[in-house]
């Protein structure tokens, strides 16, 4: 078969095992969401160079070396997402709520009793929830390339320029399961596509066919996604920090992070034409990702006068044990097929789709800068650098982050982000404290994934061909109060609003093409997403 390249990938590399990791996943899980107290949330988390707040403990932990006093607290959060789908003016709104337990912390203070060097230990136990994965979105569109279409690129280019997937390759027999053949390993979606009646080979008379067709002979009507995502990402740490003479503070945080992850996808698709208007396909997914990962969190504040703070800190990268379990199932229905065999259906297997691997998430440097007036106001600002090409995936034993081409497509793909943290605090009264901040987080994928004009492809998990990338930079408003019953008992509450734009992909582009068969390219078109969340965080607090 001789192809026209419009240019050469490797795509779903064969490793003997289900291809359980991409891009996309890596950047998922390397993703965090603003954490802590309520009053370090209510100032947009810019406590890098402030201290005595808790949530140092994931960002800077020098901050615990700030406590006169042992203090406990725990943090409550009412979280809402709404999320607006725009596919080619078709528009549509999902909404989830969550109430959780979104931090516990306990900081206890050890004075030595000196007047100059080393003036005390801090140290600190918290949980924190880092990343919330809870919401909901469907789109509705009538995009020119249907799932088919997909389904049958992936198998006819399945190997790049040496071919496509062999039709013998492909038929269920006593002798032959594709899911088990190791050189299909990446090929589970064109073989549910096929089973399922998704394609058809050009020639089925040809074992070693390796072209392939949409089996729909109508043309696409409407395509319905319907994408429902649950879990979360915790963090617990150990840290100790101390006091050097009231100017330098130093500290030390060690970290467990642990995952979990639900996604459950629908892609349903009708058709039209003669004989064709009851013509459907649907493919249903579900994802499950478990993981735990250990880091590190170090830093250091300097107060040269009473009134100024600066801080440094490094946060290194998270190194993660991950699992992931597919299951799919694929349905077509064509109206032309003779009696009897109209309607196909087929499922990946029960007790095979589960995959093992490992992932290395990038580190993140923060510095930071505050003014204190006194007891009556503070301004802070932190800014914050993450190099997201530092995403490494490789084997489940950890030793091993060399997957070549998977680490290369993330170099490409991916770019240092930056974020910009303000905040201040006004206290009208030694009671009352008001409270605003707000974030700005750069966009850290490169043009190869956010321009339509050249967006490549990418390598999606096991079934699932749908993927989210990013479209603008990342903004987060933030306000809150703080009020003392007592010197020893505080409550205090934030509200946080974010904004996100992201472009919802149906399925990756495929830029192989053969104009002698009349096989395109696959150009997808994508659905403009706009995510918003709501949170409404409540912390009760003690010292003593």
């Amino acid at each position: 078969m001789k192809k026209l390249m419009i240019y050469i990938s490797t795509l779903f590399f064969c490793n003997g095992m289900l291809h359980a990791q991409g891009e996309m996943d890596a950047f998922r899980f390397s993703q965090t969401d603003l954490d802590g107290s309520a009053r370090s949330m209510s100032m947009g988390g810019a406590f890098g160079a402030l201290g005595g707040d808790m949530s140092a403990m994931s960002h800077n932990p020098a901050g615990l070396g700030v406590y006169r006093s042992s203090e406990i607290q725990a943090t409550f959060d009412f979280y809402n997402s709404n999320v607006k789908a725009d596919w080619g003016g078709v528009t549509n709104n999902r909404r989830r709520n969550a109430f959780s337990m979104d931090n516990f912390s306990y900081e206890g203070y050890f004075p030595l009793g000196y007047d100059r060097g080393v003036k005390g230990w801090n140290i600190g136990f918290s949980y924190n929830k880092i990343k919330e994965f809870n919401r909901k979105y469907a789109a509705i569109g009538n995009p020119k390339f249907s799932l088919a279409d997909y389904a049958a690129s992936r198998s006819t280019f399945a190997f790049g320029d040496k071919g496509g997937i062999y039709l013998d390759e492909l038929i269920l027999t006593d002798r032959n399961d594709p899911y088990t053949n190791p050189e299909l390993s990446g090929q589970w979606l064109p073989i549910l596509g096929y089973e399922s009646g998704f394609t058809e080979p050009l020639d089925d008379k040809n074992a070693k066919n390796d072209v392939y067709y949409s089996a729909f002979p109508g043309t696409l009507r409407e395509n319905l996604m319907n994408i429902s995502e649950r879990g979360s990402m915790r963090e617990y740490n150990i840290a100790v920090a101390t006091n050097i003479s009231d100017i330098v503070f130093l500290g030390l945080a060690i970290n467990v992070t642990d995952i979990d992850y639900q996604m459950a996808s629908r892609h349903y698709e009708t058709f039209t034409g003669k004989n064709a208007e009851n013509d459907y396909l649907t493919l249903e997914n579900t994802l499950e990702t478990e993981g735990s990962a250990y880091s590190a969190n170090m830093g250091v504040i300097i107060r040269p006068i009473d009134a100024l703070r600066f801080g440094v800190a490094y946060n290194t990268p998270r190194w993660f044990k991950m699992t992931d379990y597919f299951y799919a199932t694929g349905e077509s229905y064509i109206e032309s097929y003779s009696a009897g065999s109209s309607k196909m259906k087929a499922h990946t297997p029960d007790d095979q789709a589960v995959a093992e691997y490992a992932l290395q998430t990038p580190g993140r440097w923060i510095f930071s800068a505050a003014g204190v007036i006194g007891s009556s106001a503070l301004i802070s600002l932190d800014y914050e650098m993450s190099d997201y090409r530092q995403m490494r995936l490789g084997n489940h034993n950890g030793d091993d982050f060399s997957f070549e081409t998977d680490n290369s497509i993330i170099n490409k793909d991916f770019r240092v982000a930056q974020t910009v943290k303000l905040g201040a605090e006004i206290k009208p009264s030694q009671r009352i404290a008001v409270r605003a901040g707000y974030i700005w987080q750069s966009n850290p994928m490169t043009d190869n994934l956010t321009v339509e004009s050249k967006h490549t492809e990418v390598y999606t998990a096991g079934t699932v061909p749908h993927y989210t990338t990013i479209a603008a930079p990342t903004t987060y408003y933030t306000a809150g109060l703080g009020y003392r019953f007592s010197p020893n008992f505080y409550m205090d509450m934030a509200c946080i609003y974010r904004v996100q734009k992201e472009k919802l992909y149906p399925f990756s582009p495929v830029g192989m093409s053969d104009q002698g068969l009349g096989i395109p390219s696959i150009e997808p078109s994508p659905s403009d997403l706009t995510v918003k969340t709501a949170r409404i965080a409540l912390t009760f607090g003690y010292k003593f």
